[in-house]
């Protein structure tokens, strides 16, 4: 709303600076304009504009794991987060939005610091309540919305509506009364409700509220009370903290006792929460269970809880979301009240139960709901971890809850955090117990998937020892289960399928179809590495089936790729490529990087095999893309690597050194959705080429006009002169050329700009 003269400013400011940090009171403004400024901005940034939201960020040590998933990076390395988010985007030009960065100020400033010398075209915006104070930042102190002058003459009616701080009342206001509009009736009181509340945002949206009980006159005056009251009779110039707080009292008291009390337990969530976890965590003491829907509702029409409706058909569609600056004012309150220590640990308790629900529901068709489901609830997990690990006593209770996240640690951004977790609960639980067993298997598995195999090693063989004691069949299979796939990393596949074999008879034995499952997915492929295929097809089919049974699809579309193998290797590739895309279409779905890398690399070895060498060196250069991200190539398969290396011989001797290298670069430019509609359809998002070696321009009209002028000579001034254009904006274009056809040089431009037009006349002529 308004915001013009700011938003101009902090684009000025970003074109000068790659730090930039917009500072003021909560409740200010500051999120909604950067928000507004990053999307006027998209278009400059081809490489994305990145939200990151740290308001319920407490730990400054999943900072940059934070960052990473923000960005939607999932490295399955080993390596620290933030090696891995440098590498990500060394040689990206993107923007991104750390968005309240007070409670990690020093963390913010070393990750913006270390990220912007690595990453030379990275730009980062940030909303704090101080500025980072690194060198190279520039601050802008976001003021309120604009107000008239004071002191200058009575403007008109239309002249005040186009005032900032009152077009966002008569906004906000019209949300309630419908047409509410300035008149020259109400213009005073709407001045006068809009100048009590400096301008703040978040003040004039939660005043508004009111006017469903109240005139505008009436708003005016209770405000005028409670400010006189708050600052002592003065009402000359007012501290905007003090005006922000005199507001969220005046929110507060406004609300029914059991309304206060909700909000303040509330407050304990971090994110967004469900009506379930409300009533879970909110209920008992003075509201009983079947009140909190009602409660909550009162607080989503008095604007303290933002209701937000997620697409997704599951349990926690409808979701809601308290504003920062509420939050810690609920917290506050709640700590007061000397409640915060018991709703704290029933936040904790509630997430406890909601992980181990997940897992024991995991292996049926509830599936993908509750992956869904945990993602979305990923900052209160991240939370109830926290204090578990955190408060004296209560170890076991996150070593626990980090255990039974295992599918959602493998299956979102969050690996190398859940690893994290699960090493530091091993450190504090040393206790020789089942959950300790557990947690070993499930971290060496992680381990394994990071390619870390002496640390899975080591991990395996305590939890060897304790299942033995123990007497556990269960944990005794998940030993030997990912023994075996050490064993296959080894290249000792004898020892790896004995292993497997051992490992679905405990299964079996356990009554474990997770376990079973997994086993026999292994072992189908460890034989048809051996060659063995009757025995690898009937494993594999065997996997389908204890799959299916259950009506399980995660585990069930490794099978079905496991199958593709065995089945490409016998020679039927019309029925591979069938398997494949069956399975990769569930990966998909689910958004599973390491099952659709893996889908994608059988995707390639069967066109090879089909001699379409042209779509296997575009899928292996989307490929490099995705083992890039995930930071693991084959990450938990590297046995399949002598394939990889077969289907790029291949395929290079085929094509010719350089059609393969202009192939390769080609997928290499697909995005992840594009190269996966690629594989699915056989169709490039741009016009197919017309002839074997003709490659169609990857270039939009506006960058093919600035590449020609490049090809004639042109600097970046005289093309913008040529193109009346900025600057900046020329720069950006070539960037973005020089990107997309994988070059790094202006005559490389040129030699290709020759190419294309070579190929138009031959074109004509034709």
């Amino acid at each position: 709303m308004g915001r013009r003269h700011e938003t101009a400013e902090v684009k000025r400011m970003l074109s000068a600076s790659r730090l930039v940090t917009l500072t003021g009171v909560g409740g200010v403004g500051k999120t909604r304009l950067a928000l507004r400024v990053a999307e006027d901005a998209r278009r400059a940034f081809p490489d994305g504009v990145w939200l990151v939201e740290l308001a319920a960020l407490a730990d400054p040590g999943l900072l940059a794991q934070s960052v990473s998933e923000a960005l939607e990076l999932r490295d399955h390395s080993s390596r620290p987060a933030v090696e891995a988010l440098v590498d990500h985007l060394r040689d990206k030009q993107a923007l991104i939005l750390l968005d309240n960065c007070e409670q990690l100020v020093e963390a913010c400033a070393l990750l913006t610091g270390r990220l912007l010398r690595e990453a030379p075209r990275l730009r980062v915006l940030v909303t704090s309540r101080q500025a980072l104070g690194t060198a190279g930042e520039q601050t802008l102190p976001v003021p309120a919305l604009a107000l008239p002058d004071a002191e200058g003459p009575r403007l008109s009616v239309a002249a005040l509506a186009q005032c900032d701080a009152v077009r966002l009342f008569v906004e906000r206001a019209g949300a309630i009364l419908p047409g509410f509009t300035v008149t020259e009736a109400n213009r005073d009181a709407v001045e006068g409700v809009c100048r009590q509340l400096d301008g703040i945002p978040l003040g004039i949206e939660l005043a508004a509220v009111r006017l469903r009980a109240l005139s505008v006159q009436q708003l005016l005056d209770r405000l005028d009370d409670r400010f006189r009251l708050l600052t002592t009779g003065s009402r000359a110039v007012l501290p905007r903290h003090q005006t922000l707080r005199a507001l969220v009292d005046w929110s507060y008291d406004l609300c029914t006792g059991k309304e206060q009390l909700m909000w303040a337990r509330i407050s304990v969530f971090a994110g967004s929460l469900d009506l379930e976890a409300a009533e879970a965590v909110c209920g008992g003491d003075g509201i009983d269970r079947d009140e909190v829907l009602d409660l909550v509702a009162g607080l989503v029409d008095k604007s303290v809880l933002i209701r937000e409706q997620h697409p997704e058909e599951h349990l926690a569609a409808v979701r809601y979301r308290m504003l920062d600056t509420l939050r810690h004012y609920g917290r506050e309150r709640l700590a007061a009240a000397g409640e915060e220590a018991e709703r704290l640990r029933r936040h904790r308790d509630y997430y406890q139960r909601l992980a181990a629900t997940a897992r024991a529901e995991l292996f049926g068709p509830s599936q993908v709901p509750w992956f869904t489901r945990l993602q979305q609830e990923h900052a209160n997990l991240r939370a109830a971890l926290e204090y578990s690990f955190a408060e004296p006593g209560q170890a076991a209770a996150g070593l626990g809850i980090a255990t039974d996240l295992l599918y959602h640690w493998i299956t979102s951004y969050y690996l190398t955090e859940g690893r994290g977790w699960l090493d530091r609960g091993l450190v504090l639980c040393p206790e020789p117990t089942e959950a300790r067993a557990r947690a070993l298997w499930t971290d060496g598995w992680l381990a394994i998937i990071q390619s870390d195999i002496d640390a899975a090693a080591a991990m395996l063989d305590e939890c060897r020892e304790l299942g033995a004691r123990l007497r556990q069949e269960a944990i005794l299979g998940y030993v030997a289960l990912y023994s075996g796939m050490i064993a296959m990393c080894r290249g000792d596949t004898e020892s790896a399928i004995e292993l497997y074999e051992e490992a679905v008879a405990r299964h079996r034995a356990a009554h474990d179809p997770v376990g079973l499952a997994l086993a026999l997915i292994r072992l189908s492929l460890a034989h048809s590495f051996l060659g063995d295929s009757p025995r690898a097809i009937a494993v594999g089919e065997e996997s389908l089936a204890v799959c299916d049974a259950y009506e399980e699809g995660w585990h069930r579309a490794y099978a079905t790729m496991a199958l593709g193998v065995e089945v490409w290797r016998q020679g039927d590739h019309e029925r591979a490529a069938a398997l494949e895309r069956e399975s990769l279409n569930f990966n998909r779905s689910l958004d599973d990087p390491l099952g659709v890398g893996v889908n994608l690399e059988v995707m390639a070895w069967i066109s090879a095999a089909q001699s379409q060498y042209q779509r296997a060196a575009r899928l292996l250069g989307a490929l490099r893309n995705i083992w890039h991200h995930i930071g693991a190539p084959l990450s938990g398969y590297g046995h399949l690597v002598r394939y990889h290396e077969g289907c790029e011989a291949d395929t290079r001797r085929s094509l010719g050194k350089q059609a393969f290298q202009a192939a390769v670069k080609e997928g290499a430019r697909l995005s992840y959705d594009e190269a996966l509609a690629y594989a699915l359809q056989d169709q490039l998002p741009t016009r197919a080429p017309a002839g074997e070696g003709e490659q169609p321009s990857p270039l939009t009209p506006r960058e093919t006009e600035i590449a020609r002028l490049v090809a004639r000579g042109l600097s970046n001034k005289e093309i913008a002169a040529a193109l009346v254009i900025a600057q900046r904006t020329a720069e950006g274009h070539i960037e973005r050329i020089l990107s997309k056809l994988g070059f790094n040089s202006r005559a490389q431009v040129a030699v290709w700009v020759a190419g294309q037009n070579r190929s138009e006349q031959d074109v004509e002529a034709e």
